[in-house]
Order: structure tokens, then sequence, then C-alpha cells
């Protein structure tokens, strides 16, 4: 009796399901985090199934595990292909969900859980592909180079981070990459779909602000106090609109979208075009201009004490090649009473939409939805790919999924019910094989 051969398409739902069920949860402190290990090691075991048994599982700190593989290519003198998946997740609050987070359950053709678009969906359609390759003996065009990482939800340090310091050979020859957060469809209507490749991501400036006064009594008159400075000088950077900047990835999206959309871009109205977008805009419109948001705030630890500092912190987001206007525009706001301490900071990234790798992608998700077209976009978040980019390696997003019309897809990447369609992610697959085949 002949048996079928197992497709990537097959198994990609039962893979990410069990990525799904391996709690990662990362909290940021690996004293309360779950840690990446026992997902690397399943990952591991999956590989080791299909006869990849030199998979190299390192760990930055215990229990913060990545594992690499290199599957060697039928021509060795390109440059090799990273294909990188991060491992951990954000935390999850199971009584806000509608099934727990963690369960990995399929309901409605959705699979529901955290880490199910963000991005436990690509860890599995590279291991479901990358099994299928090793089962039907296939060699890849070039060297493939598989990196299952941890802590990328909190900067990359014990991740990708730790392995661009630590163990940079493990990358070697490698000149393109390829992960999260790009290849997911726009229906325009239902004979158009945009799929949008990330090529661009802002840089990331966390900041930690402290502000320094005269310790008192609080039923005192106090002209030198912490906390109103502080919360001065928080204010006027909460409440400051930076510019509108047309970047070269900006502007080449914005021109597919005006034609998909068959309006006029009207360089006064940028937000006007970007409102079209319905729920899209939430992620694109942040991409305009670079930001500056508060997100904590500490002081004091008594009600009638005035306290001898106060404390802030800021999430920033720089547009690639704005750092320096950024940080001048930050200085003015803040003062000179306002010292800036760095909890991460990370540079911004954007390559062309060219190439043979471009081609590729393009060419890969038309064979499988003839109404497609490809479009850069600059998001508006970070991703692994600034650590890579230290080693000279150019980074596209491209996780293929063919999404439903009515799909707020952007507000599941760390929220509450995050799910993926079981067809999105077979289509993912089928699109993966075809583009690792060609890239």
């Amino acid at each position: 009796m002949s048996v079928t051969p197992l497709r990537a398409q097959d198994e990609v739902v039962d893979l990410c399901r069990d990525l799904i069920r391996i709690d990662t949860t990362n909290t940021g402190d690996t004293a309360t985090s779950a840690g990446e290990r026992a997902a690397a090691e399943y990952v591991a075991a999956k590989l080791d199934e299909v006869g990849i048994t030199d998979a190299e599982l390192i760990e930055s700190e215990p229990g913060r595990a990545n594992l690499v593989a290199r599957i060697p290519g039928a021509d060795r003198t390109r440059g090799g292909l990273l294909v990188h998946c991060h491992l951990d997740v954000v935390p999850a609050e199971p009584a806000e969900w509608s099934v727990h987070p963690f369960s990995g359950e399929v309901q409605d053709d959705y699979l529901w859980g955290r880490g199910a678009v963000d991005m436990k969906d690509m860890d599995a359609m590279t291991l479901a592909v990358v099994r299928q390759w090793m089962r039907d003996g296939t060699t890849p065009p070039r060297d493939l180079v598989l990196a299952f990482v941890a802590d990328e939800e909190a900067g990359g340090r014990k991740g990708a981070r730790w392995l661009v310091d630590n163990r940079p050979e493990l990358f070697e020859g490698c000149t393109e990459a390829i992960s999260e957060v790009g290849g997911f469809s726009l229906t325009v209507r239902d004979d158009l779909r945009l799929y949008l490749i990330e090529t661009a991501e802002k840089g990331i400036g966390w900041m930690k602000l402290t502000a320094r006064g005269r310790p008192g009594h609080g039923s005192m008159v106090h002209e030198d106090n912490a906390v109103a400075r502080l919360c001065e000088a928080v204010a006027r950077l909460g409440r400051h609109e930076f510019p509108i900047v047309m970047t070269k990835t900006l502007r080449a999206f914005l021109e597919a979208i005006s034609e998909a959309f068959e309006v006029e871009l009207d360089a006064d109205d940028i937000e006007g075009t970007i409102a079209k977008l319905g729920s899209l805009a939430r992620i694109v419109g942040a991409t305009l201009r670079n930001t500056a948001n508060p997100t904590m705030l500490d002081a004091g630890y008594k009600a009638n004490v005035i306290p001898s500092s106060a404390t802030a912190v800021v999430d920033g987001r720089f547009l690639p090649g704005y750092e320096n206007e950024f940080f001048g525009t930050l200085a003015e706001l803040l003062g000179e009473n306002v010292s800036v301490d760095y909890v991460s900071k990370q540079n911004g990234l954007e390559t062309t939409f060219d190439g043979d790798l471009v081609d590729a992608i393009t060419a890969s998700i038309l064979e499988e939805d003839p109404d497609a077209k490809v479009a850069p976009y600059l998001m508006s978040g970070g991703t692994d790919a600034k650590h890579w980019d230290k080693l000279g390696i150019r980074s596209f997003g491209f996780s293929p999924l063919r999404l439903p019309a009515d799909l707020d897809f952007t507000a599941l990447f760390h929220g509450v019910d995050e799910r993926v369609p079981v067809d999105a992610l077979e289509f993912g697959a089928r699109v993966f094989d075809r583009f690792l085949d060609r890239a």
C-alpha cells in the first residue's frame, strides 16, 4: 500500500499548536520568565527526526536557549540565507482570553494562543518546510541557516544579540535574512490583495528619565520638587508631535496604496491616505514620524514626604536615518535638569525593495495567489533584524499569510485572543516552500 508523502501544509498546524502549548513567556526578567529551552528542545527533536542531527542548542544563561542549524546548499559559493524565528512570547492573562492562551485550541477555523502570530506561526512554517525537504531529499539552492532564538520580546540581549556578540561564526557567509511581520495580506477588493513586505523598521530608544530635587516635608512650600520637574518634562514630551518624514520605504508604500485603492496621493494630507487603510492604519500611521510615548512613572514612598528623585520610562521610536534629529529634539524637550539612561538603544533599518530575493518573494506569493500585489512597508516596532545587521546581513520581514478581509490582524500582536486562520498557516507553508526553493 502506497503512503502519500507528508507535506509541509499537512503538519504546520500541529507544529504550531505544539509550540503554543509550550509556555515561553518572556517578562524581561529571567527570574520570572518561563524560558525558551523546552521549545528549543522541541524544535531540535523535530529536526533530528528528519536527519538534522547537528543543530546546536546554545544557552546565553540557564533556560534562555537558542537553536542554530546550517543546511548546506547546492551552490556554496553564494551567500547563505538566514531564517530567524524567536521562540519567546509576551505575557498573557488567561482570565482575559476566550480560550486559555497556552491551550493551542482550534476553534472556528482559527488556531488560538499566545504566539499564534508572534511568531510561532513562522516557527512552524519553517520547521514544516525543512522537515518536508529532508524527507524528500531536497537540497536548498544555497546554504540555509536556521536560528530559533530567545528573548526577542525583550530586545534580544539573551538571544540574537548574544549570538551576534558571542557566536558570529555560526552565521558566517550569510548575506540575507527573512523573519517576522511581513508577507501578510491586506484585502483591497475581491480580486486584489496587497502583501506587505517589511523592508524597514524604526530604531528603538527605551529610556529611563530621572529628575532630582531637594527632599523635604510635604506640608512645606517647596520650589525644588523632583516630581513636578519630571512631570513637566514628561508632559512636554508626551504632547509633542514630531513632523512627518517621507522615507523611501514610506513613499513606495504610499504609491502602492494609492494605485491599489485608486486614490490620488495628496502630499499635503498623508494621514488622510493612511486613514483609508482601516485597521492597518494603526501600525502604518506610526511610521510617518518619530514617536516618544511615556509608559511608566515612579516616585516617592509616603504622602507627606517630597522625594529626592522621580523616574519615568519612555518608549522612543525613530525613523531610519533620523536618529540625530530624534535625540536632539528629545534633549530640547526634557531640558537640562532631567537625565537620560538608555534601557535599550537600537538602530533603525532600511533596505531597498529589489534584488533576487524580492523577486523570489513576489513569484512565490503570486503562484499561490494570482490576485496578489507585493509592496514594501516600514514597521513601527522592532525585530531581531537589527542585531543581524551588525553582521552585514540584509533583512526582510516575510512570514506569508493570506488573511480574511475582516480580520483586524495588527490588533492580534500582543493582544488578547491572539489567533491565526488555519488556512492562512497552510497557505504560508506552501508559499514558504516555493520561496525557499528559489531564494
